[in-house]
This record gives structure tokens, sequence and C-alpha cells, in this order.
């Protein structure tokens, strides 16, 4: 009679089988899954696989071997001890539940034999042989179902295993809040680099009285209200990010000297940004710089959104002082109290002379020639955007409370939304629409914030709606601040690329990739540049 093989895989009882598959869930269900059916293969089957395993070892003798093809195999005894791992892993977690030590400290043994077998096989780059795994898979199996066969009844171990998935979970949630923050702060912070060009750039201005009469000449300059030229306006109190959106508009452009450009700024910033616009060359374009400081009429009686972030309870929230860990740290960005981001709302009343201007963040980077888009049609709407829609997170819904009637009963959910960064504004039309005062209507209706998540773009979605004139896409290309998988050639077309999100390219967790799409219009020829950046 031929010798049966040595069956090393017992049956695992059935009944036992389907409990433990429920048991593990997610995390496991997989390699349990697989388990159960190695274990009730036919000894011919476990033949067939032994032969298949001797063939192929024969086959990888001459090639090192690919550790994920193996581990992937149903027939490597590799995946066979990566499953035994797994089901033991749970078993120890169970045995110290019931205080039996011994047990837990078999399973833990043979789960470390297991591992560095695993980890000599990697390193030598060959399979697992027979003859290696059958004692480390039959000792691992002894126990597994010794641990089976002990005082575990089904329903404690079910209650045991949900107990310590519901504090995995938790666990989980924690890191990913606690991750969230952290990427928060990183963003939120003013590198050293940026600190110390601020500095040196202050001093100059303080330094220098020639670059003060310089700047009340470029003021009152008849460039800065001429309407036969390009205007372009930017908010923001980082100087070289600044720079970097008005070096690379003018180097794209095919005139650089039609083109103005009108930075507002805050008291802080606003010596050090006069003094690098003004000692530096951007081809004979017009700069202004301006600071937020000096509009008087931008105050709490005419503008809802300062009034509301004068409140106590509004700094608290943004500040730190009511810690509600249900809310999203994201949404808690105190980037969104900066009342420079807010003024894409006032542009008609900041320049009250001007027809038409393009609006331009300071995470942009422009690789064409913008002027054309002061001759797009925009059919008597006041705001040319591109659309974002072409995913679903983009629609209306998911930016505002449509469980509020005000926001229901006036607007599509489905709606397409679209996206603040680059915008051209047809300002005769705006001030025929009074757009601000629609602004400061919805402004006044969300003084409990509860109509829309915080930030500019909700509020610019409800003020600008049924005012805005769909622009082709690749004017405008959004994600390098988040999204690692942009198609190369969308962002080779693109006239105008976005690094929306926590990574922008000034900081240190930029993503690698897109950086120097950033970096190649940094003015390095500066003295303060080599001093502060490239230290």
């Amino acid at each position: 009679m031929r010798r049966r093989p040595t069956d090393f895989r017992r049956p695992v009882r059935r009944r036992f089988s389907h409990w433990i598959w429920a048991l593990f869930g997610l995390f496991t269900i997989v390699g349990l899954l697989l388990f159960v059916v190695h274990h009730n293969h036919s000894e011919d089957r476990i033949e067939q696989s032994v032969l298949e395993r001797n063939s192929r070892i024969e086959r990888v003798a001459h090639d090192r071997l690919n550790f994920t093809d193996e581990i992937s195999s149903a027939t490597s005894f590799s995946r066979q001890l990566a499953e035994q791992i797994t089901l033991a892993k749970a078993y120890v977690v169970i045995a110290k539940e019931h205080s039996n030590l011994h047990l837990a400290w078999e399973l833990s043994s043979k789960i470390r034999s297991s591992q560095l077998l695993l980890s000599k096989a990697v390193m030598k780059g060959e399979p697992i042989t027979l003859e290696e795994a059958e004692p480390i898979i039959k000792s691992l199996s002894s126990l597994i179902f010794k641990a089976q066969d002990a005082h575990y009844d089904i329903s404690t171990t079910i209650m045991t295993m949900k107990s310590h998935i519901q504090a995995l979970e938790e666990r989980a949630n924690a890191a990913t809040v606690q991750s969230t923050v952290f990427g928060q702060v990183a963003a939120e912070a003013l590198p050293k680099s940026l600190h110390c060009l601020n500095v040196k750039l202050i001093a100059d201005w303080m330094k220098y009285p020639s670059f003060q009469k310089m700047a009340d000449e470029r003021k009152n300059s008849q460039r800065v209200v001429d309407n036969n030229l390009y205007h372009f306006c930017i908010f923001s109190d980082n100087v070289l990010a600044t720079s970097v959106v008005v070096n690379s508009t003018v180097s794209s452009a095919d005139h650089p000297k039609q083109l103005v450009f009108h930075i507002v700024t805050n008291g802080i910033n606003y010596g050090a940004m006069q003094t690098w616009f003004l000692s530096n060359d951007f081809k004979g374009s017009t700069i202004e710089v301006q600071k937020i400081e000096d509009f008087s009429w931008l105050n709490a009686s005419y503008a809802p959104v300062l009034k509301q972030m004068l409140d106590p309870n509004t700094r608290a929230y943004y500040f730190g002082g009511l810690q509600d860990l249900a809310v999203d740290p994201k949404l808690r960005n105190p980037k969104y109290m900066l009342l420079l981001n807010h003024l894409r709302f006032y542009i008609p009343e900041i320049y009250p002379q001007l027809e038409k201007v393009v609006f331009l963040d300071d995470d942009v980077v422009v690789q064409k020639d913008l002027t054309p888009l002061f001759s797009v049609d925009l059919h008597g709407n006041v705001n040319g955007v591109v659309e974002t829609c072409l995913e679903a997170f983009h629609r209306y819904y998911k930016y505002l409370n449509f469980s509020n009637s005000i926001i229901s009963s006036k607007f599509d959910p489905q709606a397409c939304g679209w996206a603040f960064g680059m915008n051209v504004f047809d300002l005769i039309a705006w001030r025929k629409a009074n757009v601000t005062a629609r602004y400061h209507y919805w402004q006044e209706q969300n003084a409990d914030g509860l109509l829309w998540k915080p930030g500019t773009l909700p509020p610019g979605l409800l003020t600008f709606y049924g005012l805005t004139e769909p622009l082709d896409r690749r004017w405008h290309v959004l994600g390098l601040g988040y999204d690692l998988n942009i198609d190369n050639r969308l962002i080779e077309s693109a006239a105008v690329i976005h690094f929306n999100g926590n990574m922008k390219p000034w900081l240190k967790l930029a993503i690698t990739r897109y950086r120097p799409l950033w970096k190649r219009y940094l003015n390095q020829s500066h003295p303060y540049f080599e001093d502060c950046i490239t230290s």
C-alpha cells in the first residue's frame, strides 16, 4: 500500500472555521480563508503542490527570487507560513486574555521562528523548501489546534476580538487626527528661510529712504489705472511665493511691459514686499504694492466677515480656545481668519477705476501667456472660472449645508463647483450686479457658521451663483499641493498650475515631483536668496 505523505495540515473543524472567518472580519479574512482552504486540500493536491514547488525552485535557481510573487503564490510555503502567522497572532491575543501565558509564549516563539525563516528566504533570494517549512508548519499547526481545543468558547472569542478591533479602530482614528494636526501645523508655519528673507528686506526698507520714495512714485503712476493694460491682483503675506507668481507670469507673457501687478499684503510684510519688488527687475512690468491697513473703508461696520473675525468665540475656535475633537482639524485652520484671503470679494472697491482683472493666488505658477484671458467673452457674467465637477466631490452639496432651507431653496445641490486661484473678473458686470452686497448678505446669514464649511470657496459659490462663465480646463490645473498622480500631459498643457493643498512648494513637505516647476521661477540672483534660502 502506498504510504500517505505527512499530513501536517490537519483539517480544521468546519464549524469553527466559519466562526473564525466572521471573527477576523476585514483584516484577516483573506489570510484565514486561504489557511482553511489549505487545511482541507486532499493528499493528491499536496503531492501535486510539492512537485510544483520543486519544479519552480529549479526554474529560479539562476535568477533572484521575486519575493512579492512568492508570497502571493497559492502554492508556496512562504504564503502558508504568512497565513499561519496571521492566525497564530490572533490566538496569542486570545491566550493572553485567558491568562494562558504559556500557550501565548509558545505561539510567539513559533511566530518568531516563522518570521526568521521568511527573512532568510528574502535575504538569500531563494524560495523556502519543503524540508525547511515542514517542521515549523507542523509545530505551529499543532499549537493552533491546541488553542482551538482549549477552553475558549466561540462567543467569548468573538467578544474578545470585537473589543480588540474596536480599540484598534479608535487608535487608528486618533492617529489620523494627530497626523492631520501635524500636517496643518507644518503647512501654517513660516519656514526659517522665509523669515530670514523678510527680516533682511524689512531692514533695508527702514535703512534706505530711496525705497520709500520709489514706492510713492509707483503708487502715483498712471499705469496702475490704465485699462488698456493687463491687470493682475495678488493678495499675500508671502514674499517669495508672490515673487514666483509675478516672475512666472512675466516670463510666460509675450509682452511683459504691458502687465500691471497689484499686490496687497499686511503691515508686517509691507516693507519686505516693497523692497523685494523694488530691487528686482520683472521685465519692465509695473508692480504696485499696498497694505490692507490703509483700506479705511474695510471695517467691521461695512464687512460682516470682519465683524465675525473680531468675535471672541470665533477667534477661540480657530486659535485653540475651543478644543472640539469632533471637528476636522483642517477646518480649524487659522488661515480662514486671515483677512487677506477675503479681499477677493472686494476687488472693485480696492480698484475702483479698473474694468477687468485676473486674480491669482500666491500658490500658483503661470506657464503660458495669460493676456488672451482679457479677451474671453464672459457673456455678461462676472467670474470666468475653471469648473471642477469632473469628480462628484466638487458639487455644491459637498460644500454647503443643504439641510438648511435657506440653502436648499435657492441652490442646486448638483451644481458644478469651480476653483479660486485663477479667475477673470469683469468689474463692470460685478458692480452692475452688486456682487459685494450679495457676499455681505450670505456672510450675515452665516453668522452662526452653519451654512457652509470654513473657507472662501463656499461663500464664493453662493456669491457668484449664476454669474460664472466656464473656461477651458487647461487654463487652470489644480491639485499640485496634495495629488501625487496628476498626468504630466495635463500639467504641461496648463496655463496655470495650482499648488492648492498643504504641500506648498516652499515647504519641506512639498511633493518632490512638482517642486522644480515652482523653483525655476525663483529669483536666485538676489543677494539675500543665497544668504537665506540656499543656506
